[in-house]
């Protein structure tokens, strides 16, 4: 899983109305738009399924 320990708190200008927006490791929604940057875009990878420990067990 990768290493929440790390996680930022970053800030940015949503690129649809202008509103000043603050994320976790460069992932954003504004609250007055809606906008959202792409999952991509962030600065650190995200959990895969595997990661889970609550998933439900492949048979």
């Amino acid at each position: 899983m990768p290493d929440v320990t790390g996680s930022e708190i970053t800030r940015t200008d949503c690129v649809q109305c202008g509103t000043e927006v603050h994320g976790i490791n460069g992932r954003y929604a504004c609250p007055l738009c809606g906008w959202t940057n792409h999952w991509s875009e962030g600065h650190t990878t995200l959990p895969t399924a595997a990661d889970d420990t609550d998933r439900p067990a492949q048979g």
